[in-house]
């Protein structure tokens, strides 16, 4: 009997993060990975974006499970969300089984949640009419899996993160035997990581940056203040290493990053003894060329905080002259300004900076070569590019086109658009609702584009109050309009402006009143779009207009004369 196998991408196409793919087999839905992506610059508020669940709300009674290849936040992310609404059993290796657990205990409404299942490379989870099987993958955390969904058609195969480095060893090496193990049988589409097929230049390898580390600490005569992602356990195994060999010890204070924590504590990051310092006192004790600072966040955070320590104003450390700076993050081309403002504040606290990534190509993500490889390794009668911006995804085409594959059989999605495979070929459809759920505090999907859109428009041109105060029935305004602003112009030094919008919310009004046909709605809309006109031939700009309008009646009953 021939499957049918549907491919819907909920997540993580024409975007960096997010990911979250979801194949349908016959009367089940396979959720490959449930991560998040942090809010771009004009997401104004947003703490993060999560995929949009409709889909799989419509289709609650057929998820089988959520299958997660790394501990990434793009592939966990949305998890406590996630499981929250869906009771299915959640799998994963053991490091990355911990770091979801840290989420969605940490999260009120995901916190009594707790059908996590650990797998491994030898693992293979059988369904009625599905295989499930998993192979070792490399990536900026250790433990990262490939999954592989297998029918009787052939395989549906998904990357997850991941790069090709012979130099890793480990809990962070690929098994090239099990992947080729996966490539002798039928694939009949291979997803992959695309996040950096668009580099077109020879990658490092891990010992090289490893190295690099090393001589930064070995070379410096001052104390090193190094910036990580939190989420890049390797940088940071590499930095306690470089650290140890280079007789420095390792200052991480009273607040190491949870995670970073967890990792130690399971033994998937070697510390040595007495290498970390969490007391200041300890550390004032140290010759300058002995100490490390390390300052672990996730994504930008670790920046700020360098920031901070520039401007002197952390707690227990800051920038003092001679230091060095070391960030070994990678900063998103959105990090551009950022990055320009913190080497200008380091320097005139008379620091140095140096960043890993200005001196080394490297990265977490597979090059136009890996992918070139992973295809010669796999096969696929299929290949499909995700997790990456749509220039990524075109790159990553452009690697298996030179592999020989066939333009036709190389398929950039969108999100919600559907692939249905009969048995010889994919074909197209019926797209079904996805997008971005905004998380703003404990609300989860109340912001839309309506919110954003006037959050962005009081970031730029601020808002306009305008209040007042009428008697419908007597048909007069009892007082002036009082009128103030914020972000919008300096009230003081521009009274006379401030006097005309008065005046003419002040004949709005009066129209509108004489009107037989009085309406509240109207009235409001009619006093902001005069205003509006107003405002923006005299300054041309567009602040929120807020009419206020209270009503009051002055027909009081005489009182009676008592007897």
């Amino acid at each position: 009997m021939k499957n049918s196998v549907k491919i819907i991408p909920l997540g993580g196409v024409r975007e960096s993060g997010k990911n979250l793919y979801a194949v349908e087999i016959n009367n089940g839905i396979y959720v490959l990975d449930c991560g998040l992506k942090y809010p771009e610059n004009d997401m104004l508020g947003i703490d993060v974006v999560i995929p949009d669940f409709t889909y799989l709300r419509e289709n609650k009674e057929k998820i089988i499970g959520v299958f997660l290849s790394n501990s990434d936040m793009d592939s966990i992310g949305a998890l406590p969300y996630f499981v929250s609404e869906f009771d299915v059993p959640v799998f994963g290796s053991k490091l990355t089984i911990e770091m979801a657990k840290y989420e969605v205990k940490n999260n009120e409404r995901s916190k009594k949640f707790n059908n996590f299942n650990v797998i491994n490379e030898k693992s293979e989870i059988l369904f009625d009419d599905v295989t499930v099987t998993f192979f070792k993958t490399s990536h900026s955390v250790p433990d990262s899996m490939g999954i592989s969904l297998a029918v009787e058609e052939g395989q549906i195969v998904y990357t997850g993160d991941f790069k090709f480095d012979p130099a890793l060893r480990n809990g962070f090496a690929t098994d090239y035997s099990s992947i080729s193990k996966v490539g002798n049988k039928k694939v009949i589409a291979l997803l992959a990581d695309s996040q950096n097929a668009d580099n077109p230049f020879p990658m490092a390898n891990e010992i090289q940056a490893s190295q690099y580390i090393f001589d930064t600490f070995e070379d410096s005569k001052s104390r090193v203040i190094v910036a990580a992602n939190s989420a890049n356990l390797l940088r940071i195994q590499q930095v306690f290493d470089a650290a140890e060999k280079s007789e420095r010890k390792v200052f991480v204070g009273k607040h190491l990053d949870a995670k970073v924590k967890l990792a130690i504590d399971s033994g998937y990051i070697n510390v040595a003894e007495d290498l970390l310092i969490e007391d200041i006192e300890e550390l004032k004790k140290l010759e300058n060329d002995e100490i490390v600072v390390l300052e672990t966040n996730p994504v930008s955070e670790p920046i700020k905080l360098v920031q901070r320590m520039a401007a002197q104003q952390q707690k227990d450390i800051n920038i003092e002259p001679g230091d060095v700076v070391l960030i070994v993050t990678s900063p998103s081309p959105a990090m551009d300004n950022s990055m320009a403002k913190t080497d200008d504040m380091v320097y005139q606290a008379d620091g140095t900076v140096k960043v890993i990534s200005n001196d080394l190509n490297v990265s977490d993500h597979a090059s136009a070569e890996d992918i070139q490889m992973l295809i010669s390794l796999l096969k696929p009668q299929y290949f499909i590019p995700v997790s990456g911006e749509y220039m990524m995804m075109n790159e990553s085409k452009r690697a298996a086109t030179n592999m020989g594959v066939d333009e036709d059989k190389i398929l950039i999605l969108s999100k919600g658009e559907t692939i249905e495979y009969d048995g010889a070929k994919f074909h197209h459809g019926n797209a079904v609702e996805a997008g971005n759920t905004m998380i703003d505090g404990i609300g989860v999907g109340d912001i839309g584009n309506i919110v954003l859109r006037d959050r962005k428009v009081l970031s730029e041109d601020g808002i306009f109050i305008v209040v007042v105060t009428i008697d419908r029935k007597k048909k007069i305004i009892i007082s002036r309009p009082k009128i103030t602003s914020r972000g919008f112009i300096y009230v003081k030094s521009n009274k006379d402006l401030m006097n005309e919008a008065a005046e003419i919310v002040s004949k709005t009004i009066q129209l509108n009143l004489d009107n037989k046909e009085f309406d509240w709605s109207h009235l409001k809309q009619s006093v902001r779009e005069k205003i509006s006109h107003f405002l923006f031939d005299k300054t041309k700009r567009r602040p929120v207009i807020l009419p206020v309008i209270m009503e009051v009646n002055q027909h009081h009953k005489k009182k009676r004369p008592q007897k």
